[in-house]
């Protein structure tokens, strides 16, 4: 099986480099997080020009009509570069649940504006308490047919704050689940802004008879917001995979020119076996990274799956930042030097959508109904 991209992925990947790496360094990533939304209006132009923000969606709707295998490369770009725009949570995961359960009206509405970068939404599913896999809901729906309200309270939900349009999912009166689409602006919304330990945003949603346009409801709703998650976690683990390329990169030059007793640091053999122990977790990782996205583009949406990819690229994650940041030394935490920023962003991402001991609890509920169970220490 070839997993190497083809030459339009790589053309494609190749021009999400190139803009992101000429719009963002360290200064000038540290002032767009330090304003007042946290990411740029320019580069999100740009990126919308490039079609990045059209990316998944289908033709017919006003996208690009790519697969996950190109939502991953430029994923692993937006990893790389560290860009704080809203690509995921504004526009890939919410725009994913809209094209796959809203109405050919709903659809013709909204996608092309989405696509365009000029509608920003936000995927508002997580309650407060609730850890990897959230399934319970305790914000209720209560109406019918095109008159329905919502009643609850969603936290966190990232790029809330910004957000034009919520995608939000409740609790019908039959028990069911339900998926709705929320305008922010409306009487029965509350927003609290917060700020993300990595510098990104988001806000806790507080819904007090919110009118709400049903998008779906029933077991479609239940495997939309199956699906919707199972993405979510490949989009992450391929951010991931981005931010711990550049980490290693940045290592290695660091031990090829930092000097101790006269010569570089590459030259003792202790840290360059570390940085090898480094390229093979960044290895590991990129292989879960590609085993969750083809297991997408094949139209298999197995939270399993997700789950062991999402354990293996927290572990790696968390090996590969702590290494980086000891090789080092003090500067590795500066602000003014990207391999902190880039650690804090992967911590970041092992905390969203369970940390690695959620998804070793639900691997390990698994383990009856295997054959064989190997066990490495």
């Amino acid at each position: 099986m070839d997993f190497e991209l083809s030459d339009e992925q790589r053309m494609l990947q190749d021009a999400a480099r190139d803009l992101l790496v000429s719009r963002y360094d360290v200064g000038k990533r540290n002032t767009v997080l330090a304003s007042a939304s946290g990411w740029d209006r320019g580069t999100w132009s740009a990126m919308a020009e490039m079609g990045l923000t059209g990316l998944p969606f289908a033709e017919a709707d006003g996208g690009m009509g790519a697969g996950p295998v190109e939502v991953m490369a430029v994923l692993n770009e937006v990893g790389r570069s560290l860009a704080p725009e809203p690509l995921l949570d504004s526009v890939y995961v919410p725009g994913g649940v809209l094209a796959e359960t809203g109405s050919v009206q709903q659809r013709r509405r909204l996608i092309p504006d989405l696509a365009a970068g000029t509608l920003l939404l936000a995927y508002a599913h997580d309650e407060p308490g609730v850890r990897w896999p959230s399934t319970a809901l305790s914000t209720k729906a209560d109406g019918h047919g095109t008159g329905w309200t919502l009643t609850g309270c969603k936290n966190p939900v990232l790029r809330g704050d910004c957000a034009d349009l919520l995608v939000v999912s409740a609790s019908l009166p039959g028990g069911e689940t339900g998926l709705f689409l929320v305008g922010t602006q409306i009487s029965g919304v509350t927003r609290t802004p917060f700020r993300t330990p990595d510098g990104g945003r988001g806000a806790q949603l507080d819904f007090q008879g919110a009118q709400a346009e049903l998008l779906t409801s029933g077991d479609a709703a239940a495997a939309a917001i199956t699906a919707a998650e199972v993405r979510r976690v490949g989009a992450l683990c391929a951010e991931a995979v981005g931010a711990m390329d550049e980490i290693l990169r940045l290592t290695c030059a660091h031990l090829g020119s930092r000097k101790q007793f006269g010569v570089p640091l590459s030259t003792f053999q202790t840290l360059t076996h570390r940085a090898a122990d480094m390229y093979v977790r960044l290895e590991l990782a990129r292989s879960m990274s590609l085993y969750i996205t083809m297991s997408l583009a094949d139209g298999v949406v197995d939270p399993v799956i997700a789950s062991r990819a999402k354990l293996v690229v927290n572990r790696s994650a968390r090996h590969i930042g702590r290494e980086a940041i000891q090789m080092h030394g003090g500067i590795g935490l500066t602000a003014e030097y990207p391999v902190g920023h880039h650690v804090m962003r992967l911590t970041s991402i092992e905390h969203t959508l369970g940390g690695s001991e959620e998804h070793l609890c639900v691997l390990s509920a698994r383990i009856g109904s295997y054959d064989t169970v190997e066990i490495h220490g």
